[in-house]
């Protein structure tokens, strides 16, 4: 069993005001096997923990700690997080022109094991995760998420996970622009990495939608850099009913959506 533990985390962001705090004391420890949910406002520092986790340069953590089996995980570069068993599913997909989603996988999958995977055995592999997830064998000749549609740099998102098979996998709004159908088929792609390999999902999202096929045992509620509350899946559903207003202050809004480097 692999376990990360984020303790008492307080995160700063640069932007064009100065230094910004963005995280307040978080703690949360996530098991594999374990999917919990963070939830909560635009703003509130949901992204901001997804990108401390896997490494991003412009996140700077003030104090506290995160580990990944008593293992110090600020202490990690980015590769480094990654092969201990830490991955990262962007809200934003970044595209990586020259570089085709076959060679990128496979250079990936060589990174974190330390070893080139079995060519014969790797391709029935990628054909048989890209099918599973309704995608095009030609996207494999592609250049990675270059002219992708939303859901198609999604489903390449889990497609990654399949087959990195990470221990913990952070999945920041996975469920981003997504319509009913890719919905379903990239939370069938989380659901059957968890059953193959036993990971630990941490899933950032703003709706329950998602969270009716990728079902938490946990849900955090995320307010101003801190959790707010915390609870089973009966939380969610309360949420769905009742919204985040609960836990604003009396006349405060909930904040426009932030740029992904300062959102949260």
């Amino acid at each position: 069993m692999s376990v990360l533990e984020i303790r008492d985390l307080h995160v700063t962001v640069e932007t064009d005001a100065g230094v910004t705090p963005i995280l307040n004391g978080v703690t949360l420890t996530i098991r594999t096997g374990e999917t919990h949910a963070i939830m909560g406002p635009n703003g509130s520092g949901k992204s901001t923990l997804a990108y401390t986790i896997a490494g991003h340069p412009k996140y700077t953590v003030t104090s506290g700690t995160i580990t990944l089996d008593g293992q110090d995980v600020l202490e990690m570069s980015v590769d480094e997080r990654a092969r201990a068993g830490l991955f990262l599913a962007m809200q934003y997909p970044v595209e990586i022109p020259g570089v085709t989603v076959t060679n990128f996988l496979r250079t990936a999958k060589t990174a974190i094991d330390g070893e080139a995977p079995a060519i014969r055995t790797w391709t029935k592999d990628v054909k048989s995760s890209m099918k599973n997830l309704r995608m095009d064998p030609k996207f494999a000749q592609r250049n990675v998420n270059e002219g992708f549609s939303g859901g198609e740099k999604k489903r390449h998102e889990i497609l990654q996970l399949e087959l990195l098979k990470p221990q913990i996998a952070v999945l920041d709004e996975t469920d981003s622009g997504l319509d009913v159908d890719a919905l379903k088929v990239v939370s069938e792609g989380v659901n059957r990495a968890k059953e193959e390999t036993g990971l630990g999902v941490l899933l950032i999202t703003h709706y329950t939608r998602i969270l009716r096929y990728i079902r938490p045992d946990y849900v955090h509620v995320m307010v101003a850099g801190r959790i707010a509350e915390e609870g089973g899946p009966e939380l969610a559903d309360r949420l769905e009913d009742e919204g985040y207003d609960r836990y604003l202050p009396a006349g405060v809004e909930e904040p426009a959506e932030a740029p992904a480097v300062a959102d949260a």
